[in-house]
């Protein structure tokens, strides 16, 4: 398993490698002058050279690349442009607030699409199936900007019920202590904040989770009801087993593999891209923080959040990978 672990890990430097490469050269093919973040526009030429000597933006790009190599070694990600603050502070201090987002929305995705999914897939095209698809279906085609206007709307505009965005309510101040902010408010014997923090969560978390509840109901519909025409499944009925044995216990646990794999894939993509839904509800991560500076060609900032994601991935794909073990012992990793 170390050796394992270790071959993988080394096989990503050349991904990380590649990324930054291209995310690098794109920045700089893109039109306009980085500059104009540094300085007002009233400023001589002169002086806009200087500003370019003193980030180094006057070197050639595969300078600028080889020493932002050299400083991502060193854990040193620059600094931001328009933040004038350590882009590895900016990100450490927005990741919390989007992985927090990307588990409750993952944990109620789960919740609804497995169930829904394998429930569909016991009963194959029958009213159950219909609408079990439908719904899937729904999910994945609600565009996520739509619905979490229209959320916002009905419950925070209309009914008044729930907060439109931000992840607290102002001077609701809760000791920083893992990041996430509902386990802070435990840890903290804060209640109050806790339920402001939940109420926060609700639209976001909703908006994330019925999109990937979807994708999870149909893949493990589709799964379950391949597994179940097996010929195992066959002989586990010849023996006499239940439908609900032969189902959870045979068909299902082998119908994991596909779902593992949906399930790690997509929680990846709500960290890196859940950029619209952070914007919409004004969620204070690192989908936004991104926005942020692309918006502002802010060079430093969009290069190390890049290469975080990337990292992101692949530590999330590593993960799949020993959870299969664990899922099933058949796989055996060389």
């Amino acid at each position: 398993m170390l050796g394992y672990t270790l071959k993988r890990v080394l096989g990503t430097i050349p991904v990380l490698f590649m990324v930054t490469l291209l995310i690098f050269v794109l920045i700089k093919l893109a039109p306009g002058d980085p500059v104009d973040m540094l300085v007002s526009d009233e400023v001589t030429e002169e002086i806009r050279q200087h500003i370019r000597i003193a980030w180094g933006l006057d070197q050639p790009v595969y300078i600028q690349y080889l020493t932002f190599i050299k400083n991502a070694l060193m854990g040193d990600l620059g600094e931001s442009f328009r933040y004038r603050e350590p882009v590895m502070d900016l990100i450490l201090q927005r990741l919390p607030a989007s992985i927090e987002l990307a588990i409750y929305s993952t944990l109620l995705a789960v919740i609804l699409g497995l169930p829904l999914g394998v429930w569909a897939a016991s009963k194959p095209n029958s009213f159950v199936d219909t609408i079990g698809s439908i719904g899937g279906f729904f999910g994945i085609s609600l565009p996520n900007f739509w619905l979490g206007i229209l959320l916002i709307l009905l419950f925070a505009g209309m009914f008044n019920l729930l907060p439109s965005g931000g992840r607290a309510t102002w001077g609701m101040d809760v000791p920083a202590i893992t990041g996430f902010l509902t386990i802070d408010a435990l840890l903290a014997g804060r209640l109050d904040a806790l339920w402001d923090a939940v109420r926060h969560l609700t639209l976001p978390v909703i908006v994330l989770g019925t999109n990937m509840a979807g994708i999870i109901m149909q893949i493990t519909r589709a799964s379950v009801l391949e597994n179940l025409q097996e010929d195992y499944v066959m002989t586990a009925r010849a023996k006499g087993m239940s439908a609900r044995v032969v189902l959870w216990r045979h068909a299902f646990r082998n119908a994991l593999i596909s779902v593992v794999t949906i399930i790690g894939l997509e929680f990846g993509t709500l960290i890196s891209g859940a950029i619209i839904v952070e914007t919409v509800f004004s969620w204070p991560g690192i989908g936004y923080l991104l926005l942020q500076g692309i918006t502002f060609r802010d060079f430093p900032l969009i290069t190390g959040l890049v290469l975080v994601y990337t990292s992101l991935f692949v530590f999330i794909n590593l993960v799949i990978d020993m959870i299969y073990t664990i899922v099933d012992p058949r796989i055996r990793l060389r």
